[in-house]
């Protein structure tokens, strides 16, 4: 696990219309406030890169799909190390990145 990287277990109600997806709460770990939100679309069998934030919390999600997150942690001179964790509705949580 990647120092600043955060995993949280994401709550499904199953209801007979549809489910719903939790997804934070004001108590939330990895709540700071509220800045934007948006959803981005990847494509089937496609790499699509995120900057690295420095200033920035990120809270990523994967209401549908399936979605292979591989980080790099480059802050150690001789131990870089690399994180990677699938997000699916099979293993529905939020992965954070704090800065």
């Amino acid at each position: 696990m990647i120092n600043d990287v955060i995993i949280t277990p994401l709550d499904t109600i199953t209801t007979p219309n549809g489910d719903v997806l939790h997804a934070m709460k004001n108590d939330s770990k990895g709540f700071a406030g509220f800045g934007e939100a948006y959803f981005s679309e990847i494509q089937p069998k496609t790499i699509k890169a995120w900057k690295r934030h420095r200033k920035m919390i990120l809270n990523l999600i994967v209401p549908a799909g399936k979605v292979k997150f591989v980080m790099f942690d480059d802050r150690k001179m001789n131990d870089s190390e690399f994180f990677e964790v699938i997000i699916s509705r099979e293993n529905y949580c939020r992965l954070t990145k704090i800065p």
